[in-house]
């Protein structure tokens, strides 16, 4: 039936300017000062806002939160924008904008050095825990962390931070790992073939039990 039905790990692709080019954003100067910060592509974090905010504050006329709580440009969860203001010093609001996009980077910054390339999208969006619990083998990635990872590597992204991180006590970056989507019933032949040329990976089987992860 054919090889892997969709490879999200994609070849490394243009400068992050060129990557941020499809996403006017009024927060260009902000994002470059997280990704300089942490070493973290631009493309990187403007894939997420897109994903997580459509680049929107406000919804409703009321600063935008998902209904679990989730906040700002880059939806972080109320005990994860304590922590990362905590330990890089921001204030108090998470829906500034700057202040949001500083803590965004600096958590997935942190998501890449425990899950390395692609896998800190998924971690961002579910959670370590949860991801985790995935990559044991303990429980499948939820559906919307499966749409998730489709929309942020539809199209091609840099597979590496540009620049250290300027976190104190960085450790050194995991292999990368690919992420794929996978069909039931596919040729275990063609599986084996693909997976031999792209190297260890993540396989997404499509038909995994599902739960919401925000």
């Amino acid at each position: 039936m054919g090889p892997l039905i969709a490879l999200l790990a994609l070849a490394p692709g243009a400068s992050a300017a060129a990557q941020a080019a499809d996403f006017a954003s009024p927060w260009e100067a902000m994002v470059i000062e997280a990704s300089q910060r942490f070493g973290v592509p631009e493309a990187w974090i403007y894939r997420v806002i897109q994903a997580e905010s459509g680049g929107r504050t406000m919804v409703r006329g009321r600063p935008i939160t998902s209904p679990k709580g989730a906040m700002g440009l880059m939806q972080l969860m109320p005990a994860t924008y304590a922590d990362m203001a905590s330990r890089h010093g921001l204030g108090g609001d998470p829906y500034l904008p700057r202040d949001n996009i500083l803590a965004g980077t600096a958590y997935l910054r942190l998501m890449y050095d425990r899950f390395g390339f692609p896998g800190m999208f998924a971690a961002y969006n579910c959670g370590p825990e949860r991801y985790e619990a995935y990559l044991q083998g303990r429980q499948g990635l939820p559906a919307e962390t499966r749409s998730y990872l489709a929309r942020i590597t539809s199209r091609r992204l840099p597979r590496a931070p540009e620049a250290p991180s300027q976190m104190a006590g960085e450790p050194p970056a995991p292999p990368r790992v690919t992420v794929f989507f996978a069909r039931s019933g596919q040729s275990d032949g063609a599986d084996a073939a693909t997976d031999k040329e792209q190297g260890s990976g993540i396989f997404v089987p499509l038909h995994a039990r599902d739960s919401d992860p925000k």
